[in-house]
């Protein structure tokens, strides 16, 4: 009998984010490829599905392209992309050798870029159908394959400190509203604008559990993002009820951030 499950592919979807990720697409009934460099220290699973692990190194553009066509050759078909991979360590911009600064510009920008153009060699040239487990027949954009990328708010305010991550970002999000046009009707891609999120590196961030707490005090919704809920955006930009989404940026900020100068001023409280 053949499988019909969705097939899906999230880049760095061992940890953090992309862990959340990958079990959201478990939860929603998926077939789930997560990819990093290294393997997980432990696997990636929900309620008795585990996604299966695939070493790539992204930043290396013909094994993104092996690893697509064998990851579709394998499973049958390429439904969603996740382009999750990316980060980067504090440092501001005159403190930080300009090699330094490129790497971080090729991991958030690049390697996306490398992936999503080997999945789309992919996609394009099979037939539309499953999208999340219902039929697609709602014609141009319906059955489409997906591509999210995960921005970030960096990417369009000031960013002291990831001045190099924040420009990658910015460009990760134009380039998924020309690629949404330019791929159009086949695949449908669009951007998730990350806010604060709640991972196991959010120390190396935000400091101790009292930070913590005390920047999550500064999100209207008076929480730092759980990885679940990047994950449920991401499945729903995949499914058949985001048919007619395409180079669309859905900000998960939890209301964004309170300009700072309302607490500054001296009236108006």
């Amino acid at each position: 009998m053949t499988d019909t499950r969705q097939v899906v592919v999230v880049t760095g979807g061992t940890r953090g984010v992309g862990a959340g990720i990958a079990r959201s697409f478990l939860a929603a009934g998926a077939r789930v490829v997560v990819c990093a460099r290294r393997p997980p220290d432990r696997p990636v699973e929900v309620a008795g599905a585990t996604a299966e692990f695939r070493p790539l190194d992204l930043r290396d553009a013909e094994a993104a392209h092996t690893f697509f066509a064998d990851v579709a050759a394998d499973h049958g078909r390429l439904d969603a992309l996740v382009n999750n991979a990316g980060g980067t360590p504090f440092g501001l911009l005159a403190e930080s050798a300009p090699a330094r600064q490129a790497k971080i510009v090729e991991l958030n920008l690049l390697a996306p870029l490398y992936a999503s153009l080997a999945a789309y060699e992919v996609m394009r040239g099979q037939e539309t159908g499953q999208r999340m487990g219902r039929e697609s027949g709602r014609g141009p954009g319906a059955g489409a394959a997906s591509i999210t990328m995960i921005g970030s708010v960096s990417g369009s305010r000031p960013s002291p400190g990831s001045g190099a991550y924040g420009a990658a970002k910015a460009g990760l999000e134009n380039l998924a509203r020309t690629m949404a046009v330019e791929w159009a009707p086949q695949v449908r891609v669009n951007t998730v604008v990350l806010g604060l999120a709640r991972t196991e590196s959010a120390h190396l961030h935000y400091g101790d559990e009292d930070g913590i707490a005390q920047v999550a005090r500064t999100v209207p919704l008076g929480r730092l993002a759980d990885p679940s809920d990047v994950g449920d955006a991401c499945v729903f930009l995949a499914s058949e009820g985001a048919r007619y989404i395409s180079g669309a940026a859905l900000h998960l900020h939890g209301g964004g951030e309170r300009p700072a100068f309302l607490d500054a001023a001296s009236v108006n409280h």
